[in-house]
C-alpha cells in the first residue's frame, strides 16, 4: 500500500525479507497449556512455512523448560502428534527439553519422565536460551 514519506510517494512491500540471510528464532516454552502450545506449533508451522516459500534459511528451537517441558513428555504432551509429526516435516523445527527440569520433575515423581524421540536434551533451558542469544538468535515468547 502506497503512503507519503517526507513529499514523496513509498510504496511498501508484501514481502518484508531483505536479505537471503539465515534466520535463527528461539521459541520460549515454560508453561503448560493445551492451547498455548497448539499456539508456539502454530508460529513455528508459520515461521518455517514463511522462509522456505521465500527461500530464506530458517532454523528454529523450541526451548521447554518448568512447566513448559509438559509439551516434551511422552506421557503428558498435550500436542504430542501434532509436534512428531511438525518434525518430521519441517527439518528447519528442533525441540530442546531442559534437563534441570526433568530431574526435578523425577524427584517429585519417583521416575526419569519419558521425553518425546524429537527432544534433544540440554543442561538447561534458561541458559540454553541466553547462550543461543548472545548467539545473535531472536527470542520470541509467544
Amino acid at each position: 500500500m502506497p503512503f507519503l514519506s517526507g513529499g514523496r510517494m513509498s510504496v511498501q512491500s508484501d514481502n518484508p525479507v531483505r536479505n537471503d540471510e539465515a534466520r535463527r528464532v528461539i521459541l520460549h516454552v515454560n508453561f503448560n497449556d493445551a492451547q498455548a502450545l497448539d499456539y508456539v506449533l502454530n508460529n513455528a508451522e508459520n515461521l518455517a512455512v514463511y522462509y522456505r516459500d521465500v527461500n530464506v534459511p530458517v532454523e528454529i528451537r523450541v526451548v521447554a523448560h518448568g512447566p513448559g517441558l509438559h509439551m516434551l513428555r511422552a506421557d503428558t504432551s498435550p500436542v504430542k502428534e501434532r509436534l512428531q509429526a511438525m518434525a518430521a516435516a519441517l527439518q528447519s523445527l528442533t525441540f530442546y527439553a531442559c534437563t534441570n527440569t526433568r530431574e526435578r520433575m523425577a524427584k517429585a515423581e519417583g521416575k526419569m519422565p519419558e521425553l518425546l524421540p524429537e527432544a534433544t536434551l540440554v543442561p538447561s533451558g534458561l541458559v540454553e536460551i541466553i547462550e543461543l542469544q548472545r548467539a545473535g538468535w531472536i527470542y520470541l515468547k509467544p
